[in-house]
């Protein structure tokens, strides 16, 4: 078992170090190429941001585990909002915009509610509890909307250096890198996702078997939360610089990303079937994402430590919940 937690934790570390190498070395290039900041922030930091779930749901359908694969994709979702709202709210106390509150939220809240349904009304399949690649598609559709109003808004509300300020977190703020700089970290950033990703989704599978529960609860756990260490770290940073304000829109921003994007293509290239328990999940994460709305509207657009130490308690009930079901 412990040699399943070292190559769970080399994995995930592995994972995080590469997705950083990524985006800092695809966005060094697009500045080289003098690609505006608006572009790179709806693509390079938008997707490659997303790319550790992305390559650990890879990894684990190319082995056949369908169930770390949803665990995953859930998981995280779960996790950004119970765990991660919930710790940064306790540090401090997060403001909510106008815009995420009338379109992101009720965004998230639409693909969640999507996702739920795709997953278990076996329309496009024989038998339900399975994403089809129709399935999969529908939710590329809601990415497409979703980066549509994104570039719309960004056009019209604001000039291309606001914008820039707004994600300056992830894009690096050096001066320009040569091209065969970034395209050395763009390597090295896949090479490290790659070999992340297969050492993730084997020590997950074996710290699985070792502790006698489903892949599946390692995959909405231990992977969730570890691919979603990005969220955490930047949603910390931004409470503690006094820009809480930022937290709920990255957390929102991840979760529509997730569910679209990670869920939509991998689904798209081969179905996933849903796990047992695995409609507990679903309904778990619709539920923490509409919880968001009520609670942004109320204490004048914040939510305040209680808040969070409810979303907290809630996340924490949830995984015992689940666990006890598994066992």
């Amino acid at each position: 078992m412990l040699s399943c937690s070292l190559l769970l934790a080399a994995g995930l570390a592995m994972l995080l170090g590469g997705g950083n190498l990524l985006v800092r070395g695809a966005s060094g290039i697009a500045r080289s190429l003098n690609v505006s900041p608006l572009v790179i922030g709806l693509t390079v930091v938008a997707f490659g941001t997303s790319a550790p779930e992305l390559v650990v749901n890879i990894a684990a359908l190319i082995r056949g585990n369908d169930g770390l694969a949803f665990g995953n994709v859930i998981g995280s979702n779960i996790s950004n909002t119970g765990l991660i709202l919930g710790l940064t709210a306790l540090v401090s106390p997060l403001r909510v915009t106008g815009m995420v509150i009338v379109r992101e939220i009720p965004m998230m809240i639409l693909v969640a509610l999507v996702a739920v349904i795709t997953g278990i009304d076996g329309v496009f399949t024989a038998a339900a509890d399975s994403f089809s690649r129709p399935d999969g598609l529908i939710l590329l559709l809601l990415l497409v909307v979703f980066i549509f109003y994104n570039v719309k808004d960004a056009l019209r509300r604001r000039s291309e250096e606001e914008y820039l300020v707004q994600v300056e977190e992830h894009i690096p703020s050096r001066p320009k890198e040569s091209m065969s700089i970034g395209g050395i970290m763009v390597l090295a950033g896949l090479g490290l996702l790659a070999a992340g990703g297969k050492l993730a989704v084997t020590g997950a599978v074996g710290l699985a078997s070792a502790l006698g529960v489903s892949d599946a609860l390692i995959g909405l756990t231990v992977i969730a939360v570890g691919t979603s260490l990005p969220e955490l770290a930047t949603s910390m940073i931004a409470a503690l610089k006094n820009e809480p304000e930022l937290a709920v829109g990255n957390v929102v921003g991840s979760n529509i990303i997730n569910l679209s994007l990670i869920l939509g293509l991998v689904c798209t290239v081969s179905p996933v079937d849903v796990p047992a328990g695995g409609r507990l999940d679903l309904v778990a994460m619709l539920l923490f994402s509409l919880i968001l709305l009520p609670v942004s509207l109320t204490s004048r657009r914040k939510i305040t430590r209680i808040e969070g130490a409810a979303l907290l308690s809630g996340y924490c009930a949830y995984v015992v919940v689940r666990a006890l079901c598994a066992g």
